[in-house]
């Protein structure tokens, strides 16, 4: 099936920036909900409000079963990670900064890197490539050092920093383990959904059990976050995330994701007034450079490596 995806144009283009700006704004309306409903509370009913969307939208187009006959020992697994993730973006928003929250969480590309060099041999890291992880690593390194001696930065702002990184860790894990089992050829509705009912599974026990479900108050501005958080982020810009992967060249997209991060900062101190102090700023620039290394490379290769006819495509 790879052979008949065809490489970024126009339209892949503009829907990668529709969907970075999306994933930028979820960390800024998590934080201004976060007044009326408790963050991991959050996380549970945004997992709880997307996988319903996407067991209505599987019963409309016939696909039954899908948790029960799939590969659920994978299915398991991402359900898992990405409650993991998700346990971190929330925890660690109580303590940092939605624009440090922006930064650390998109690390993802990088750590998935890393996996997939050990686990696919056609995955291997190249020297640039390398290059690209050793400067996300000391942009990284830089952004908690540098703001920490300076005094800059508080040990809660690291705290949360450091889950952020966690956040990465576990979505890049993610990415490996759909890549290396049976979930790689498996229906997206499926591996959503198992991700959406692992979220909500975990995350919803974890949020009861530290007093997190409540008190909860649904203001204006916590049914426009939720909404937008289960319907628009984690129902419809992954499914047509999803959709993007089918029909082009996985390298191609993922350079675009770099996007995400500079909306993430920017929504971040434009509509929360948050500052970047200077360490951080450059450790920032530094991350997303080593990311756009990283992914850079495999669009390079990917387009060497075109036909001619494909080149036109």
């Amino acid at each position: 099936m790879s052979s008949h995806r065809k490489p970024a144009d126009g339209f892949a283009f503009a829907t990668m920036v529709v969907l970075c700006a999306i994933w930028g704004l979820q960390q800024v309306a998590v934080k201004l909900a976060a007044p009326h409903v408790p963050n991991l509370m959050q996380m549970a009913l945004r997992s709880g409000v997307a996988a319903l969307l996407v067991a209505l939208l599987c019963w409309f187009r016939g696909e039954r079963g899908l948790l029960r006959h799939g590969p659920w020992r994978p299915g398991l697994l991402v359900g898992v990670l990405f409650a993991l993730e998700f346990l971190f973006v929330g925890e660690g928003l109580r303590h940092t900064h939605a624009s440090h929250m922006g930064i650390f969480l998109y690390t993802a590309p990088v750590f998935s890197a890393l996996g997939l060099h050990w686990w696919v041999p056609s995955e291997r890291l190249k020297r640039t490539q390398w290059l690209g992880i050793g400067v996300a690593f000391a942009g990284i390194a830089l952004a908690f050092g540098g703001g920490w001696l300076q005094g800059g930065l508080s040990p809660e702002v690291l705290l949360g920093d450091a889950m952020g990184l966690l956040a990465g860790l576990s979505w890049g894990t993610t990415t490996v383990a759909i890549r290396v089992s049976k979930l790689s050829d498996a229906p997206p509705t499926q591996t959503l959904l198992y991700q959406l009912v692992g979220g909500v599974a975990l995350l919803l026990p974890v949020a009861l059990l530290t007093g997190q479900a409540g008190p909860i108050s649904m203001a204006p501005v916590a049914w426009a976050s939720l909404l937008f958080q289960g319907v628009i982020v984690c129902f419809a810009s992954y499914l047509t995330w999803f959709w993007l992967l089918r029909r082009y060249l996985a390298s191609n997209l993922s350079v675009f994701s770099f996007m995400t991060p500079l909306f993430g900062v920017s929504a971040g101190i434009f509509v929360l007034n948050e500052h970047a102090d200077l360490s951080f700023a450059v450790g920032a620039v530094m991350v997303l450079t080593g990311i756009l290394i990283v992914s850079g490379a495999g669009l390079l290769r990917s387009a060497s490596a075109l036909k001619p006819e494909e080149s036109r495509t």
